[in-house]
């Protein structure tokens, strides 16, 4: 079973804080075996004072972060001196240099400044939320802050944005163990969407159209379920009954991407979803995800994830063959 340790700081949001147990606790496998266990723990093992109104009883201190496979730090609004100064207290540099070598090490939100200043994101890329996102880049210049995506993953250390895109950093990871049908059955018993790809905007300027003035959004269902045919801008257009330009500015108003990249973005979500749920040729994948040619499939998937449709196949169907 997978361990995970779930770091609570003093000022810790008690949402964020929560994300990791409702997650991984929900992740079973076919025979409704819990495929992680999820602990939660504080510096000194004492209680911690939480954002809101309450304190949070903790009953393991930061020892438990040398024994688990994956550390996770959720966000806190009483940093200090990590978000002034860039500075651990003694005690929490400590706690984190105990981490093994190999420990997959997770932040949510400003949980990145905590990473930051133990030097765990040095040279590495990152993201926290967008409100954070200049004032850490200045802090930590030899890390690279993205501030318009979802969560970054670099391999054995993870970074998410704000609030609900722990969410999708949890459910990545579940994704990344266990493949799809685990992490959209986790999805649904939390009640949440099962994929928001990690390179989505975090911030969108206009979230909610204008009813008066029209939306994409009908276009963007009716584009889901025509996504092996021919979709052209101009057609897109003429099915939201906008001009080109009318429906191009709508729809990064809406979706915070271009047309063309949300399309790619879908089609590469839908042709993952078949590499990991069928047993279809590469060719017939490309063709039911509307890339058209296994060579398109393969230059959008190595894009999009740095490998080849057959080598992601075998990553979460090893039991499988690639065609």
């Amino acid at each position: 079973m997978h361990r995970v340790g779930v770091l609570a700081l003093d000022g810790v949001v008690p949402f964020e804080l929560g994300i990791p147990a409702r997650i991984f606790n929900a992740a079973r496998d076919s025979d409704g075996n819990p495929l992680y266990s999820v602990t939660t723990c504080s510096v000194d093992g004492g209680p911690v004072r939480a954002e809101a109104d309450y304190d949070l009883a903790v009953s393991h201190d930061a020892s438990v972060l040398a024994t688990v496979d994956t550390v996770v730090v959720p966000p806190s609004h009483q940093l200090g001196s990590i978000r002034e100064e860039g500075r651990l207290p003694g005690p929490l540099r400590h706690a984190l240099a105990a981490i093994r070598p190999g420990t997959r090490i997770v932040a949510i939100c400003t949980g990145t400044y905590v990473l930051a200043a133990a030097g765990i994101l040095d040279g590495r890329p990152a993201t926290t939320h967008w409100r954070e996102a200049d004032r850490l880049q200045r802090m930590f210049t030899t890390t690279r802050i993205d501030p318009d995506v979802l969560y970054v993953d670099d391999g054995d250390v993870l970074t998410s944005a704000g609030v609900a895109a722990g969410i999708d950093l949890c459910l990545h990871i579940v994704r990344l163990d266990h493949g799809s049908h685990i992490a959209n059955e986790v999805a649904r018993s939390c009640v949440v969407p099962p994929w928001r790809d990690g390179g989505q905007a975090q911030y969108i300027q206009c979230p909610v159209p204008d009813a008066s003035t029209g939306s994409t959004a009908a276009t963007q269902a009716w584009a889901m379920q025509h996504l092996a045919e021919p979709l052209t801008l101009p057609g897109l257009a003429a099915h939201a009954n906008m001009s080109v330009r009318t429906f191009s500015r709508r729809f990064r108003d809406e979706v915070g991407s271009t047309p063309g990249q949300w399309l790619t973005r879908q089609r590469v979500d839908l042709a993952r979803h078949l590499l990991e749920t069928t047993d279809w040729p590469i060719d017939l994948v490309a063709h039911s995800a509307g890339f058209g040619t296994g060579t398109s499939l393969r230059q959008h998937l190595h894009t999009a994830v740095g490998v080849s449709p057959q080598a992601y196949r075998r990553t979460f169907r090893p039991q499988q063959t690639a065609t």
